[in-house]
């Protein structure tokens, strides 16, 4: 009932739209929300970051110019309530500042230079939501992640960008728990629940979320072949009724086929996740190798 009522949502938000230049974001939010399983979509992780500075504005602007569908960018809350794309709690790892994130105010943060994936400090700085939202409006859908800490100050953010209807959200919580948590937002943005299999609970929360809100998308995991069988099952109660999205980017995420595998042997890593686990919707480390053999099976554009 749910997903009926955000497709209609949907449709009368994409006419209105795409008179304002956002048509290849709507045309991909569509397509998620119908089902479309004759390509495969593809997110880059952390804004493709063995280009730019992950969670950079200039990562989010090369996946964009590589034709990816989905980016994937974090977010962390500064002192003064100010949201910043960001992955860890503390600054060390990929910034020139020192200490916890949650200790500096917005201006400081901006003080701040970025490093790349070696270390080494960069001319980028670090971007706030609303500047990170700007850049994508209208090419890409956004995955938010750690985002679900943060609904009533993110909302006003997508809001007043316009881009709300861009956005995925996930987490691992139970399906009443959402509702009652983040159902004022459920016809704004997109929910998927994530779900690892080789957990006592994974097959009654795949269940539980179908039955109570049909979410048109499901984050799935598992570590290796002892859950191969629950993964092809929940492929076939899946089929026509959500879409299968899995990460590649450890091999514990996708029983090891992964991107390191996916390097000296595609088939085996990304033909094994669409063609055995119905996987339509691939999160990797490696956009451009990804998107290359995707494009050799006619897969994406």
């Amino acid at each position: 009932m749910f997903r009926l009522f955000l497709l209609g949502c949907v449709l009368a938000f994409s006419l209105g739209v795409q008179a304002t230049g956002l048509s290849r974001a709507v045309e991909l939010r569509d397509r998620l929300l119908a089902g479309d399983t004759t390509g495969v979509m593809v997110v880059a992780h952390r804004g493709d970051w063995r280009y730019a500075p992950e969670n950079s504005i200039a990562a989010i602007r090369h996946s964009i110019d590589i034709g990816v569908d989905i980016v994937e960018l974090d977010l962390q809350m500064s002192k003064d309530s100010v949201l910043f794309v960001f992955h860890d709690s503390r600054l060390e790892r990929t910034t020139t500042g020192k200490g916890r994130i949650g200790d500096w105010t917005a201006d400081s943060l901006k003080t701040l230079k970025l490093k790349n994936g070696a270390g080494i400090r960069t001319m980028h700085s670090l971007p706030t939501l609303e500047e990170a939202m700007l850049t994508a409006k209208g090419h890409v859908l956004v995955n938010l992640d750690k985002a679900d800490r943060y609904f009533d100050l993110l909302m006003p953010v997508l809001e007043k960008t316009g881009t709300a209807f861009q956005v995925i959200m996930k987490g691992p919580r139970p399906a009443a728990e959402v509702d009652s948590l983040y159902g004022t937002y459920l016809d704004k943005v997109i929910y998927m629940p994530k779900v690892k299999f080789g957990k006592p609970d994974a097959s009654s929360l795949l269940d539980d979320h179908l039955m109570r809100l049909a979410p048109p998308v499901f984050e799935l995991s598992y570590a290796d072949e002892n859950s191969i069988d629950e993964a092809i099952e929940a492929r076939n109660m899946l089929s026509g009724k959500a879409l299968i999205w899995y990460n590649t980017l450890w091999n514990t995420q996708c029983g090891g086929h992964d991107d390191d595998r996916a390097l000296t042997d595609p088939d085996g890593a990304y033909g094994f996740l669409i063609d055995t686990l119905g996987a339509r919707i691939i999160q990797t480390d490696r956009a451009e190798l990804l998107l290359d053999y995707l494009r050799s099976r006619s897969l994406h554009k």
